[in-house]
């Protein structure tokens, strides 16, 4: 210290050791070195995703702009070479927007849509009934489970003129013409990708199927030696076609066999689906099987589910007569009460017969018949008249399904 008053005194410069720092003084260091909490990392700030998707007759393509914290803002074009429709191009640009928020680490996504049907089935207020696009939401359920919040609103198309220019870019321009945007081209829709089919094998694998198709495929059996024996006689009504099980049918064919949650979307689809007409359970079991599904439990699970079905509840038509005693039947002596009905049509015989009056004795069970080609009131006069009451006498009682 006293060299340095030394060397410092011919400059007239005073040196003072520093005193102890405040506290006060401290805090506002570290204050003003500290970033905000909406200039901190990526994933704690909302991201906000527009996407638009585009098809005409030069081709479909989608774009993508995504916008984060501290201005930053990517916008991509995709271009597809295989066919796709208007709702699946939406699909794949919210799809393709979702991968590439998840690439960036955003936590929180708020994604925008001027398509009405995929933000309504994307909420649950839409019903995916294409099969097509019933894959496309679960792809993107599947996709939302890696954000922390994810929305998607709707918006008018006139407020998504950002996305819609890349979408339009897509389909109008060469690939690596233009260079201010990310362009990408996607070789086949992102449904098609291994990952799905192979989580839809595993659920199969997992639920009732897994033991026929493990003997089937690799001879492994249960070290339950009942549940062994049952695989092994039950196995040769099922056969194994590319990682599927089908049961043989007795009279149709080949039968693709379901899981549970499977087994239930085909249900919904078939009773009160788009050509669905709430048919009764027996009725049920036969379209599924028509249809060509089976699981072990179809029988139980058609009749249950019908049972289930609010819309068949409130609007069957139920017998709702007041409740009364039971109507003894009398008949005191022979010939004094007869039942009477018309069968028919049965096949031409000679002279055009075709039908068949019949009349039957409550008493002694004595059968009169007659064949007529026609049925007229004539007829059945006659019939009465000639083989009733000229044989037995006049009948107090006759019983006829038709009052007529």
């Amino acid at each position: 210290m006293m060299k340095w008053s030394i060397e410092l005194s011919e400059y007239s410069i005073k040196y003072e050791p520093r005193g102890a720092i405040k506290a006060q003084a401290l805090a506002d260091f570290v204050m003003e070195l500290t970033a905000p909490a909406d200039e901190g990392e990526f994933g704690e700030t909302q991201w906000t995703l527009s996407v638009d998707g585009a098809s005409n007759l030069g081709g479909s393509g989608a774009g993508i702009v995504l916008e984060g914290p501290r201005g930053i803002l990517l916008e991509q074009s995709l271009r597809f070479e295989f066919r796709a429709s208007n709702n699946q191009a939406e699909y794949e640009a919210l799809l393709a927007g979702m991968a590439l928020a998840k690439e960036m680490g955003a936590a929180s996504l708020s994604a925008r849509s001027d398509s009405q049907l995929i933000t309504g089935q994307v909420a649950g207020t839409f019903q995916a009934k294409d099969p097509q696009l019933a894959k496309y939401l679960e792809k993107v359920k599947l996709l939302s489970e890696n954000f922390r919040e994810f929305t998607l609103n709707h918006i008018p198309r006139e407020q998504n003129s950002r996305a819609d220019l890349p979408s339009k870019l897509a389909n109008t321009k060469k690939p690596g013409t233009t260079r201010s945007v990310i362009q990408e081209t996607l070789a086949q829709p992102s449904i098609n990708e291994p990952q799905g089919s192979v989580l839809f094998i595993q659920d199969e694998l997992d639920s009732w199927m897994g033991p026929y198709i493990a003997y089937l495929t690799r001879g492994e059996l249960p070290e339950d030696k009942k549940e062994a024996s049952l695989i092994q006689r039950e196995s040769a009504r099922f056969v194994v076609i590319n990682e599927r099980l089908y049961r043989r049918g007795f009279s149709s064919p080949l039968l693709r066999c379901l899981t549970a949650s499977q087994a239930q979307r085909v249900m919904d689809e078939v009773h009160s689906g788009m050509c669905g007409s709430h048919i009764g359970g027996r009725a049920l079991v036969y379209k599924v099987a028509r249809a060509g599904y089976f699981w072990p439990s179809l029988r139980n699970d058609c009749v249950n589910w019908v049972q289930k079905c609010d819309g068949c509840q409130r609007h069957a038509t139920l017998h709702h007569s007041l409740a009364e005693r039971l109507h003894s039947i009398l008949s005191p002596w022979p010939f004094n009460k007869w039942g009477i009905d018309i069968l028919g049509p049965f096949s031409i015989a000679v002279r055009q017969l075709k039908f068949l009056i019949v009349a039957v004795d409550y008493f002694s069970k004595w059968i009169e018949a007659e064949p007529v080609a026609t049925i007229s009131t004539e007829k059945v006069k006659t019939f009465l008249w000639k083989n009733v009451v000229c044989r037995y006498g006049v009948s107090q009682v006759l019983v006829s399904d038709n009052g007529t």
